[in-house]
């Protein structure tokens, strides 16, 4: 996957150029965990354009500024065991692996670690790389139609996923 998308000739743009940030491993893995989770079966494209949302949220201050915050944004509550953690209340987060109830441990770790590759090659600008879905800030599956969809503008489509910036119709 690396290497397609090198070939792909991408120019060098990337949604956290503009600003000064530290990232350190867990960015690193955020961002893998959520190409895994929400792109791992789709092309490059796909991959990228699902990143670029992600890099475009850290960028955009309605967004909380680091990746990891961004990947798991969402009300939270307190475990049930009142042990002082909080979990993610079901099906409510941005990303809907985070908070599914289903294990986010991955199986394909062949996948798993090129998509760490890419997602370290992304974040410290090793990969030539351009945001292919023109700024959006929100995505869903093509098979659904989520209400918030109406008040956003459509930039893309990319394989299953349809992208979107903030700006009302």
């Amino acid at each position: 996957m690396l290497n397609e998308a090198l070939l792909a000739g991408f120019l060098f743009f990337s949604p956290v150029n503009a600003t000064e940030v530290k990232y350190d491993i867990s960015s690193i893995k955020c961002l893998t965990d959520n190409m895994y989770h929400e792109a791992r079966g789709q092309g490059t494209a796909g991959l990228l354009a699902v990143s670029s949302v992600v890099l475009n949220r850290v960028k955009d201050k309605r967004f909380p500024n680091t990746i990891c915050e961004v990947v798991k944004q969402g009300p939270m509550r307190e475990s049930w065991k009142r042990n002082g953690k909080f979990l993610p209340i079901r099906n409510r987060c941005q990303f809907s692996w985070w908070c599914d109830g289903k294990s986010d441990k991955p199986r394909d770790m062949v996948t798993y670690n090129k998509l760490l590759k890419i997602a370290e090659a992304l974040i410290y600008h090793k990969l030539p790389f351009i945001d292919i879905t023109d700024g959006a800030l929100f995505y869903h599956a093509d098979y659904v139609k989520p209400d918030w969809a109406k008040t956003k503008t459509k930039t893309v489509e990319i394989q299953d996923h349809i992208f979107y910036k903030w700006e009302k119709k």
